[in-house]
């Protein structure tokens, strides 16, 4: 199994995701037009969003990224183990037992409650190290995090503690990328009001940060310190509704070839439950694609496909590993192309809208599409 993350691997199945890295390079610098020279801190949890951990991380430092942020510990141990040594926060909730994993690997951990924070200070002190810590503040995600009004006691903590490095204070937004800002600006209000503790005790403010892509597109008053493009680095919008101030080039697209070429009888039923039936003699071509790839089975009947720079309409029930697409009284032959997410000629299908015949996010596009499909980098 492990040969189909190889080049060896690529060359033999015939269903890959490609990377464009040079529109992973012009996202950054979207970004960076945007916020000026503040640090940018590269989101790339969730196998960087479906696009490859490692190999995109690595060309986000190329470019411009200054830190990197991932959800789970174990993501940071990969970068790390790849050699990266870029500061690297997770994101995520932390086990006490996960800690010395943390100070083994110099990640930078956050710290969502004081009791958090008492337990990162006594692995730190206990292993007679230092942790490099981020406070996590909640202003109304009510995800982790010590709420806002209580962020004193927390900030309290942080000070006092003697074997923890303050690297930052955040919080998380729940609907920036949306068209009212209403609550993007009461969540902004709650954070710094909370950060006043510090001006008001004499201390210096640590890295300021709250802006995620939806921020960084349509609310430049957020940007702070530092700012977390996530889902824009990878050329995907985060919601219909976010205003387009740049211009995002999409950096994933997902090909396949044609295994199988039929006539289907008029009247014949196609795939699993019959779902789909001729309504005369059909051209049916068969593609090696499925729902175990993360190409979602709620597609059935509703996604297309482009083969020779047209688009043809997916039918019967998506199978877990193979699909089939009617192409009419067309012709396509085995080993010719076929598009599943991208663009071939003058046609495109973009994560956005297949996401919406879904029903789901483009983020849940992205990040569904399962590692048995290899990644191919193209500059």
């Amino acid at each position: 199994m492990t040969q189909i993350y190889s080049e060896e691997g690529i060359i033999q199945r015939p269903t890959v995701v490609d990377i464009d890295v040079a529109a992973l390079r012009h996202n950054v610098q979207c970004a960076r037009s945007l916020v000026g020279d503040r640090p940018l801190m590269g989101i790339v949890k969730a196998n960087a969003y479906g696009h490859g951990l490692v190999r995109t991380s690595q060309e986000f430092l190329r470019c411009g990224v200054d830190q990197l942020g991932v959800a789970f510990l174990e993501e940071g141990i990969v970068l790390r183990k790849a050699g990266l040594r870029a500061p690297i926060l997770v994101l995520g909730g932390i086990l006490s037992e996960q800690i010395a994993h943390y100070l083994e690997y110099d990640l930078m951990i956050t710290a969502p409650s004081v009791f958090k924070l008492e337990q990162i200070e006594e692995t730190a002190a206990g292993n007679g190290e230092r942790a490099k810590v981020h406070l996590k503040i909640d202003t109304g995600l009510e995800r982790i995090g010590v709420h806002h009004d209580h962020a004193h006691e927390l900030f309290e903590a942080a000070v006092a503690a003697r074997h923890c490095d303050l690297c930052g204070v955040f919080s998380h937004f729940a609907d920036a990328h949306a068209a009212d800002g209403t609550y993007t600006a009461l969540q902004l209000e709650r954070f710094l009001e909370a950060l006043e503790f510090f001006p008001r005790h004499s201390l210096p403010t640590p890295p300021r940060h709250i802006a995620n892509s939806g921020a960084i597109l349509q609310h430049p008053e957020t940007f702070l310190d530092m700012v977390r493009p996530g889902i824009m680095l990878y050329g995907v919008y985060p919601s219909e509704e976010t205003r387009r101030s740049a211009e995002l080039r999409p950096s994933l697209s997902l090909r396949t070839r044609v295994v199988y070429f039929k006539v289907v009888r008029q009247g014949s039923r196609v795939g699993y439950d019959g779902t789909w039936t001729a309504p005369e003699d059909t051209r049916v071509v068969t593609l090696p694609v499925g729902y175990g790839d993360g190409y979602r089975r709620a597609l059935s009947n509703k996604g297309s496909v482009l083969i020779n720079g047209r688009k043809y309409p997916i039918v019967g029930n998506i199978s877990m590993d193979q699909l089939m697409v009617s192409i009419g009284q067309d012709s396509a032959h085995n080993n010719e192309e076929a598009v599943l997410i991208g663009t071939q000629g003058k046609e495109c299908i973009t994560c956005e809208q297949v996401a919406y015949l879904a029903g789901t996010s483009p983020y849940e596009v992205l990040v569904g599409i399962n590692t048995r499909v290899p990644r191919r980098y193209i500059d």
